[in-house]
């Protein structure tokens, strides 16, 4: 005897997971029903109409050969990305390297953040200078005491590089007049110093210097530089 379901409970349906995990474990199920399999009409992914079974496990197979494609490309994008970037670390360090004074490093520092990395704006905070060393607008020496400059204090204490945007009086504060100019900010703390300094980079692309970049590189370009700034 049969009967309608109670009223307030939902009828009995079936078990979406047994039936998948049904399919999984006996793949020859359509083998076995062979009227079944052509039977069967499937909504298009792409439009109002419907295909076969057949037709739409190649659409699947189709979207996720598609889809690996791209992931493959990004991952040699980026591949090659830091094949790039290492070369340019590997380049900064034999220029480093081949500097003999204090002087001559903070030389080769600037023109290499210029012609290596196509840096837009960089400034070099320290706040023990030898003679010499505030000679140019790449290097400035700041007094310990500096408000704006003890705002970078937590920074300066992590030793982590960071990346993406900061405070309107950091910024005028870092780059003066070129401010304006200044879309995306990387900051690389010199913490191997004492007193610790530190390496601002400006970029006009909001996107050059973003928070979520790996700051790897920059972390060993800080490693550098500041070897390179303990020499006499």
């Amino acid at each position: 005897m049969t009967g309608n379901p109670a009223q307030g409970l939902a009828a009995e349906t079936p078990d979406e997971q047994n039936i998948a995990l049904y399919l999984q474990t006996h793949p020859d199920f359509f083998e076995r029903h062979l009227p079944l399999l052509t039977r069967m009409r499937l909504q298009h992914p792409r439009n109002t109409g419907t295909v076969s079974l057949i037709e739409r496990q190649v659409e699947v197979l189709r979207d996720k050969h598609a889809t690996l494609e791209q992931q493959l490309a990004e991952f040699v994008r980026v591949a090659r990305a830091n094949d790039q970037l290492a070369d340019r670390i590997h380049h900064f360090t034999m220029r480093l390297l081949r500097t003999p004074t204090r002087a001559a490093a903070l030389h080769e520092i600037q023109s290499s953040l210029r012609e290596d990395f196509d840096t837009f704006l960089g400034v070099l905070l320290l706040q023990n200078g030898a003679a010499g060393d505030a000679d140019s607008q790449f290097v400035r020496i700041v007094a310990a005491d500096d408000t704006v400059f003890r705002s970078f204090d937590s920074l300066l204490t992590s030793g982590k590089p960071r990346c993406g945007q900061v405070r309107d009086s950091q910024r005028d504060f870092l780059f003066g007049n070129n401010a304006a100019d200044v879309g995306s900010v990387a900051l690389i703390p010199l913490g191997a110093l004492s007193p610790p300094g530190l390496l601002a980079l400006g970029s006009a692309d909001r996107d050059r210097f973003h928070p979520g970049m790996s700051t790897e590189f920059l972390a060993r370009m800080g490693e550098l530089i500041a070897a390179a700034l303990s020499r006499s």
